[in-house]
């Protein structure tokens, strides 16, 4: 018994023993683990900083002195370090009661600096680079902008471009960052090739997309430049090209562009499938809107059964009939084509159905990467605001419109979700470009006001200080004339979409028998009335003065000897000079021309009346009117033709007579082959000449065709043209008792051929021309040379 109770003491001994033992070790392991994890330190040690002072660090590091902190408090403090970008390595780490920050800093870059650069300077690339002077320098960032230099250099056509990027270290930490470049050859474009196209040659082709084959002529255009996202937009151009030409099948397969390094030359490569070719079949309107009936809605369509299918044209339907929904009370309607193929005859029918949209809401629209253009100017192209009907139709027409602009280099309008289920953001990134030009061109004109040796020089603004309004400085000059014009153009007047603006200027001008100088102003207002159609008022008022020649001879009385050299019609109107003139005009504008720089289809006319009389020294009343009619003779060979035809007619009013030089004077524009003002009525001189003194109503026609040049490269902007002319300009209601000839309505006309030339200082034209009917006191002129007006 004795024995068992001296077990049970042992045992229990032992255990007892154990148990304070475990228990020790116990609150030694979590001592130390509340130490790991709480610790309080009595100094913080900063080494390897140069620049950066240590107070700095320390304040970055966040952990105080004598306060407990634990190991999350360290990684914290070692991703504030990294975070300031300041420093290449951080540690932070306890040694005994001191906690050591040990930092590696980056270096201070003092200058960056390019080197061999003449194509671009310096200005442009600094801003594409990220490493600047007083920022800090990492060697990946200076791998980065070397790829950027090369990005920017292929932008401009120079893929051979090779840029080094190295350092200089200048002590103290700091370095200067050099780019070392060699700018290499222009890359050019060897061919352009299109495969699988039959409807169109390759000329046509690439008149429709912006690259082009290089040439003698590139440095000028600019045009040969390769570029992925130029090329992808120039695929999109070729789609849209065919669908609005009947082909709704047609498809780029694929598009290639191969570089031969030993010629530094792209050779591009374009694949495409046009299909067939369709005309429009069935069109029918549909609406599931009880209130809305789809038949009455048919007018605002611009698609018609057995016209040639295209898309721009569903487009537009699409959008008139949106408007003209909106305008009967649905803002949320939704206007959708079906199109249903029919590919045994090739026509499509088309059915525009309209459905009550969801009821979604703009609730506000951001505008993005317009760091020049203001934002009202980008926020005004929408006809729809913050808490208006989110509507897609009218959101794309003000895409097109900012497009139009030409402020930017690209516009994306996309939406993101809003604060509500039935909000929606709209999101508008832009990338602006240079809207500045500067423009000096010399040239040589026959015929005209102002024929001879020419030299122009103009300084403009499209986009002036972000506003969106244009401001343009303008002087030239030839052998006898000189000019110079300043004008102004608000495009939205008083918050509304009327344009304002106006036109100062003076010029002067040597004629055959008189010089004239005219100062003037012109005040005018646009306003659009449909998508084609608009109309500008102005007021206008001009100060002109004549003078005659001096008269070369001994006579004492130069009025006798220039009576007898000079009809009296043209001296009654030079003696009485200066003349002013005050008139307001009104103007019509139709335009459907598809592309104004390269016409192939489509209207053009202008109608004009003035008036003067508001105060001045002339009253008449003036009407004028201009179309010319563009229509594609051959797709295959690019052919256009153009039908022009013109009228004007000018009367007096009141007490006051009309002037020589109120009247129309002949010009290239009315019929050409005859010298400028040389041709109509003509008044009798002593001496027998004749002074052409205008007339006061003129009849005008042409036809042309115009066609590329064999053998010529597209590229180089050339064109041949012939064309036939026929004229008349008659009337006189000056009273000065000459004799006047060709008074009447006598038929001019003429025949010829010219060279049209797309150049980078406008379109220039040569012109030669045979007369076939004309009057003995007309003058003939058979060549001329100068800037082509289209319209």
């Amino acid at each position: 018994m004795k024995a068992s109770s001296s077990l049970l003491s042992a045992v229990s001994a032992v255990a007892l023993s154990a148990g304070v033992t475990v228990a020790g070790v116990g609150a030694v392991g979590l001592a130390s683990v509340t130490a790991a994890h709480a610790a309080v330190v009595s100094n913080i040690d900063v080494r390897g900083n140069q620049r950066v002072e240590a107070s700095t660090i320390r304040d970055y590091v966040g952990i105080r002195p004598g306060q407990n902190f634990s190991s999350g408090d360290v990684d914290e403090a070692t991703k504030r370090l990294f975070a300031t970008g300041l420093f290449s390595d951080v540690s932070v780490n306890q040694r005994g009661s001191t906690l050591v920050v040990e930092v590696s800093e980056y270096k201070v870059v003092n200058q960056v600096l390019f080197q061999g650069n003449k194509k671009i300077k310096d200005a442009q690339l600094s801003q594409g680079v990220q490493l600047k002077p007083r920022g800090t320098f990492s060697q990946s960032q200076l791998d980065a902008d070397v790829e950027t230099l090369r990005e920017a250099y292929r932008r401009v056509g120079r893929d051979d471009a090779t840029i080094t990027g190295r350092t200089i270290d200048l002590g103290e930490n700091r370095v200067n960052v050099v780019y070392e470049i060699n700018e290499g050859d222009r890359t050019k474009i060897a061919s352009i090739n299109f495969i699988g196209n039959e409807a169109f040659s390759d000329r046509r082709l690439s008149e429709v997309i912006t690259i082009k084959r290089s040439n003698f002529l590139s440095f000028l255009f600019r045009d040969d430049v390769y570029d992925e996202q130029r090329l992808r937009a120039d695929e999109e151009a070729l789609r849209r090209f065919y669908f609005n030409r009947g082909y709704a099948d047609f498809q780029v397969v694929s598009s290639s562009a191969d570089l031969n390094e030993a010629t530094n030359e792209y050779t591009i490569n374009i694949t495409v499938e046009e299909g067939q070719r369709y005309t429009f079949g069935n069109i029918s309107v549909e609406s599931s809107i009880p209130e809305v009936n789809g038949d009455s809605l048919r007018s605002a369509l611009q698609t018609s059964e057995g016209n040639v299918y295209s898309a721009e044209k569903i487009e537009n339907s699409i959008v008139a009939l949106t408007e003209r929904v909106a305008g009967l009370g649905y803002a949320f309607a939704q206007v959708t084509p079906r199109g249903d193929r029919n590919f045994e005859n090739h026509t499509i029918n088309v059915v525009y159905a309209i459905d009550q949209g969801p009821r979604t809401y703009v609730e506000r629209i951001e505008i993005r990467g317009n760091s020049r253009t203001r934002d009202y100017v980008i926020r005004r192209e929408f006809d729809v605001s913050e808490g208006d009907a989110f509507n897609q139709v009218l959101i794309q027409r003000a895409k097109k419109r900012l497009e139009a602009l030409n402020f930017f280099e690209s516009v994306e309008v996309s939406t993101a979700p809003g604060s509500e289920a039935d909000q929606v953001v709209l999101v508008v990134d832009v990338v602006e470009k240079s809207t500045g030009e500067f423009n000096i061109g010399a040239g040589y004109t026959t015929g005209g006001d102002s024929s001879g040796p020419t030299v122009e020089g103009s300084i403009a603004e499209r986009n002036f200080l972000g506003r969106g309004q244009f401001i343009r400085f303008a002087a030239g000059g030839g052998k006898d004339s000189r000019d110079y014009r300043v004008s102004f153009t608000e495009p939205y007047f008083l918050g509304r979409r009327i344009s304002a603006g106006f036109d100062v200027y003076h010029s002067t001008r040597e004629y055959r028998r008189y010089d004239s100088e005219s100062t003037g102003a012109t005040i005018r207002f646009g306003l659009p009335i449909t998508q084609a159609l608009s109309t500008q008022l102005a007021y206008n008022i001009v100060r002109e003065e004549y003078d005659l020649d001096d008269c070369d001879d001994d006579d004492n009385d130069p009025t006798d000897f220039c009576d007898g050299d000079v009809s009296r019609a043209i001296f009654n109107a030079v003696e009485d000079s200066p003349w002013t003139k005050s008139s307001v005009s009104a103007s019509l504008l139709y335009n459907t021309i598809d592309d104004l720089k390269n016409p192939h289809s489509g209207l053009y006319i202008t109608g004009t009346v003035e008036a003067a009389g508001l105060g001045g020294d002339a009253q008449w009343v003036k009407f004028t009117t201009r179309g010319t009619l563009y229509h594609t003779l051959s797709e295959e060979f690019d052919v256009v033709g153009l039908l022009t035809g013109g009228a004007g007619y000018v009367a007096s009013y009141g007490d006051k007579d009309l002037r020589v030089f109120d009247q129309f004077r002949g010009n290239d524009r009315i019929i050409r082959g005859f010298k400028g003002g040389e041709f109509g009525p003509a008044a009798v001189t002593e001496d027998g000449d004749f002074d052409h003194v205008g007339g006061t109503t003129y009849f005008s026609a042409s036809a042309e065709a115009q066609f590329p040049l064999p053998y010529i490269p597209e590229s180089f902007g050339l064109k041949g043209a012939i064309f036939a002319d026929a004229a008349t300009l008659y009337g006189n209601d000056v009273r000065s008792g000459d004799e006047f000839v060709s008074v009447d309505s006598q038929l001019r006309a003429s025949v010829g051929a010219g060279l049209i030339w797309s150049s980078p200082f406008g379109p220039l034209r040569v012109d030669y021309v045979k007369a076939i009917k004309k009057e003995d006191s007309d003058e003939e002129e058979n060549f001329s040379f100068g800037m082509s007006t289209r319209f």
